[in-house]
């Protein structure tokens, strides 16, 4: 098979310093590692014509973290060859980009700002506010990108397929397209895209700098064929550009991209086996002692602006106050994990989650009910355990790309939970039949979904569940990343 490199701010592989100053590595979370662990074909596998030892898969990525970058560095050739590891024949290079320049492309830009603006958070009146610091660090989004592109464009072997993953890193595909026109690239959005009303709050230059990127290359994939169309109608204001909706293609300076969707959903299989292992059985069993014979709602997020942990919560405090008979019978479980702590906006939200949750617990708890569980911290076992003992899951967001948690419950689910889904997650195009829909904004009818999700009969339940856990396997992670490199052919 031909070389197929991966570009993302995040790798497949993270390392942490032991107290004697050892090194150990961990794998990555994301069906992205997942998908590679299917086009590389397990472990060692090369190229007939490589020289020998050479993987087939090259994943390029930043160093997050002090240990990343002593292991970068260590590295022979800066390489990190995971042959014999259970991602498969990949090798890595992490990319020692200076800490200045990093955080303000990923603070600054990508997380301030292309985030917000793809997910419409911004309090318009007041935000943003581009000025002199905005172009400081947009030209360090530009370094950034550049920093990628030299490494593809240097590690490319000709021919190359090259993979590049999400808003961190739009303007790579154009920069590598200008180095290496020999290669072949797909970009990915894993966000939702913002319509053109809403992008135009970007600087017009800037504005026009992210869609010429993402046009470097050859193919662009998107979650829904929503968030595809609104890339197109973006692309159709760009002076210069031809859009065919009919073939789903953008043409600019004689170039072509072509413009496909990519849904992901999980693995159900290798879910199933790891909810099976005894640090998830071992949770499922204190889960369980402590919430007793109660009705269980759950919920897992990042503690992230758009995933609508407030009104979540504020929701089920309503349905507490509606409906009173539910007093002593249920307790709603939040898994709120940190998320991107450096913003002042994310400390804030954070915050503010946590007094919600503490006026719940004084409202409403006694000495023998403990209405609301509150989880701040990360643990992917105790995760999967809850989504096994849900009654209902609450999935609520006000935008998201795809949102896998709404695919996770159904596939782990043991007794047989209700979905209440947000129709502005990703996950609605495909689960929306099957699911309690729901406006996000509506904190009200969010109290009764959730209430009519806990009275429902054992029966509907279990055909609805069903219908779900089938939904969500449907496209899993290997084919999902199988599916963008055959877009190159």
């Amino acid at each position: 098979m031909s070389q197929v490199l991966v570009a993302s701010n995040r790798g497949p592989v993270s390392f942490s310093l032991a107290d004697d100053g050892s090194l150990s590595m961990r794998r990555g979370g994301g069906g992205l590692v997942s998908g590679l662990a299917a086009v590389t074909g397990g472990p060692g596998q090369t190229r007939p014509d490589s020289p020998p030892g050479e993987p087939d898969v090259l994943w390029v990525c930043a160093t997050l973290g002090e240990a990343d970058r002593r292991a970068a560095r260590e590295a022979p050739d800066g390489r990190l060859d995971l042959a014999g590891h259970e991602i498969g024949g990949a090798a890595v290079r992490m990319l020692d980009i200076p800490a200045a320049t990093f955080q303000r492309a990923y603070n600054g830009v990508a997380n301030s700002t292309l985030w917000f603006v793809h997910h419409l958070l911004y309090d318009t009146p007041r935000v943003p506010h581009f000025d002199a610091r905005s172009r400081r660090d947009w030209q360090s989004y530009e370094a950034y990108n550049a920093a990628f592109a030299d490494a593809l464009a240097r590690d490319a072997a000709p021919g190359a397929k090259v993979a590049i993953q999400d808003y961190h890193l739009s303007l790579a595909p154009r920069m590598l397209r200008d180095r290496r026109p020999d290669l072949k690239v797909v970009h990915f959005s894993h966000t939702p895209w913002a319509p053109p009303d809403y992008y135009r709050l970007l600087p017009d230059d800037i504005g026009a700098q992210v869609l010429e990127g993402i046009l470097g290359a050859d193919h662009a994939g998107f979650l829904t064929r929503r968030w595809a169309d609104a890339f197109l109608d973006c692309c159709a204001c760009l002076p210069g550009t031809r859009v065919d909706r009919a073939a789903r293609s953008v043409t600019r300076e004689g170039r072509v991209t072509r413009v496909g969707v990519h849904g992901l959903g999980v693995d159900g299989e290798a879910l199933r086996r790891r909810a099976t292992e005894p640090d998830v059985t071992d949770k499922a069993r204190a889960l369980r002692e402590q919430v007793g014979d109660r009705k269980l709602i759950v919920r897992v997020d990042r503690t992230e602006l758009s995933k609508n942990i407030v009104r979540g919560l504020a929701a089920y405090r309503e349905m507490l106050v509606n409906h009173p008979e539910w007093h002593g019978r249920v307790v709603h479980l939040a898994f709120a994990y940190p998320s991107r702590y450096d913003l002042p906006e994310y400390r804030d939200y954070t915050a503010q989650v946590e007094r919600l949750a503490a006026q719940i617990a004084d409202e409403f708890g006694t000495p023998d009910w403990e209405p609301l569980i509150l989880q701040v911290n990360d643990d992917y076992p105790r995760s999967l355990a809850a989504y096994g003992l849900a009654d209902v899951l609450l999935v609520n967001p006000i935008r998201d790309g795809m949102n896998l948690v709404a695919k996770e419950g159904p596939a782990l689910s043991g007794r047989n939970c209700a979905l209440v889904l947000s129709r502005e997650a990703g996950a609605a195009a495909e689960l929306a039949e099957h699911a309690l829909m729901i406006n996000p904004y509506d904190v009200s009818q969010t109290a009764e979904t959730l209430h009519q999700a806990l009275l429902m009969p054992r029966q509907e339940r279990a055909a609805r569940r069903s219908r779900l856990a089938t939904a969500a396997s449907a496209l899993p992670p290997q084919r999902w990343f199988a599916d963008q490199l055959a877009a190159l052919d």
